[in-house]
């Protein structure tokens, strides 16, 4: 698979002559823990401004269709898309070690009920909604906002919903019944590798000295926020929809450790495993070489 483009595009620059390069992220609080350092100038990026866009991870999805934006978190159901354009870098994952994304319900719903009724879930190229399909199969579904989800499952509008972010602590704040635990579902079925669920993606028309540039920063802006965490969860907290000091960092922690630095080999073999499995129930084109996925910054792949 191509890596970058042998004709880059110049990109803006701002007053001062850096590049400008665009960031879309999530408005949760992990993604916003990885980029604080990087997006507040808490180290040197020479010859880079980098600019933060937030937005929901599905919207993120499309805009990566479209090319928009430099830099974006994207779902790893969505990257087979935009595969052409963007690269995976080696960092900044987001994956569910034992746990995940989870379908929620009122007390005294069951499975069979649940199955029976359309499901609210958070977007159709979303992670989760490929893990519930391989998990559940076909089911009606209904797209709704991520942060209405659990709204919708209490004024009763649907029986149950497909809940990620800080839903996966919350829910608990309004006495809602887990029917699956994804993250665990995958767990065992895989013998213990971690759920692929979000990863960054840089553009490949920027060629490749930009996105290793792009990704070592990246990779830098993580490392810098771990090693000072007080900081950077204060800043996260903002994006986390009113949640307290323990849970925004126990969301934290969840999904930014030392597998959103390195991907590492089991984190590669479980994409490549959750996109072979997409192609099997037909979510991901079968065209698509999984084998032969890169990892811009990946020590090996």
């Amino acid at each position: 698979m191509l890596v970058g483009r042998n004709m880059a595009i110049d990109l803006p620059l701002d007053k001062d002559g850096k590049m400008i390069v665009r960031i879309g992220h999530s408005p949760d609080p992990d993604d916003a823990f990885m980029f604080h350092a990087m997006t507040t100038n808490a180290f040197a990026t020479p010859g880079y401004n980098f600019v933060h866009e937030l937005q929901d991870i599905e919207t993120l999805n499309h805009r990566a269709m479209r090319k928009e934006l430099e830099v974006s978190a994207v779902s790893i159901h969505a990257f087979p898309d935009i595969a052409d354009d963007y690269a995976l870098m080696n960092c900044g994952a987001s994956m569910g070690e034992g746990y995940g994304p989870m379908v929620v319900c009122k007390a005294g719903v069951s499975e069979e009920e649940a199955k029976a009724n359309p499901i609210a879930v958070p977007g159709l190229k979303t992670s989760a909604y490929m893990g519930i399909r391989l998990c559940w199969g076909d089911l009606q579904y209904e797209v709704v906002p991520f942060d209405e989800i659990i709204p919708r499952i209490l004024d009763d509008t649907y029986k149950s919903g497909l809940i990620i972010h800080e839903g996966q602590l919350t829910y608990t704040d309004h006495n809602l019944d887990v029917l699956v635990n994804l993250g665990v579902w995958w767990n065992d079925k895989t013998g213990g590798l971690p759920m692929p669920l979000g990863g960054n993606v840089v553009r490949r028309d920027l060629g490749l000295k930009v996105m290793e540039d792009v990704t070592m920063y990246t990779k830098m802006s993580i490392e810098h926020s771990i090693e000072n965490p007080e900081t950077a969860l204060e800043f996260a907290k903002k994006w986390g929809r009113g949640i307290d000091d323990e849970t925004n960092r126990e969301f934290v922690t969840m999904y930014v450790n030392d597998r959103t630095i390195d991907y590492k080999p089991e984190g590669r073999e479980s994409i490549r495993l959750f996109l072979k499995e997409g192609q099997r129930i037909g979510l991901i084109d079968s065209n698509f070489d999984v084998d032969n996925l890169d990892f811009i910054g990946a020590p090996e792949q």
